[in-house]
């Protein structure tokens, strides 16, 4: 909280990897229950000054379906859905993970969308279009990852989603304070794909933010 209020930000989201990131200690659904609790707590004492949101990455797995619980997702401020396992299945397999994330009503916005780690990795097998198509189906975000070697989406996708109407959030996707720098990437990859600061959630004040999440949510309310 420090560091980002250093940096001038109003608010941030606290999104952990889950259970599934094994490799990066990721959360089980007890775990990131006691961390939330310590959120909630912690924005108590901030008061009205600056806001921690209670997030997640949450895996979508191998097989299909989120890493955690629903009623565990419910409960979050912010939920990302990601990809970080199984980037070697067919294009039909990745997208339907992807498609199933979507549909969720719980899942605010797609991380790194294709998966490329530039010079490292070329992205994963996708259609691109059918993710889009279905954000705007069911009012969903996707994410400008900031981090210089990811930058995904990239400008051509960054303009083609806008075009469409889809909110992009910008990540910085980071794993300790220093990170929090790479902001200044994410901000110009979006500015390479044409985007204003209108066109971004998380540029937008707090209560802005909330407000979309909140509309997203009673436009495509959960099915029972």
């Amino acid at each position: 909280v420090e560091a980002a209020q250093a940096r001038g930000l109003q608010y941030i989201a606290i999104t952990d990897h889950s259970q599934r990131v094994s490799m990066a200690h990721g959360l089980d659904a007890d775990r990131l229950l006691a961390q939330w609790e310590s959120i909630d707590q912690l924005n108590r004492e901030l008061g009205d000054s600056f806001r921690v949101l209670k997030g997640i990455e949450c895996d979508i797995l191998e097989q299909g379906g989120m890493d955690l619980p629903d009623e565990v997702l419910a409960q979050a401020d912010w939920v990302l859905g990601a990809i970080h396992y199984g980037q070697q299945q067919s294009l039909e397999q990745i997208t339907n993970r992807i498609l199933g994330a979507i549909k969720h009503p719980d899942v605010d916005a797609i991380a790194h969308p294709t998966g490329r780690l530039l010079l490292k990795r070329e992205a994963y097998a996708v259609d691109l279009q059918a993710i889009m198509n279905a954000c705007v189906e069911y009012g969903k975000a996707l994410e400008v990852n900031a981090n210089p070697a990811r930058l995904d989406l990239d400008d051509i996708q960054i303009q083609h989603a806008n075009q469409l109407g889809i909110p992009i959030v910008i990540n910085s996707d980071a794993h300790s304070t220093d990170g929090l720098d790479v902001l200044r990437y994410g901000i110009l990859q979006a500015r390479r794909g044409g985007l204003s600061p209108k066109c971004v959630l998380n540029s937008q004040p707090l209560e802005a933010f909330l407000q979309w999440r909140q509309t997203r949510r009673a436009r495509h309310p959960k099915q029972d």
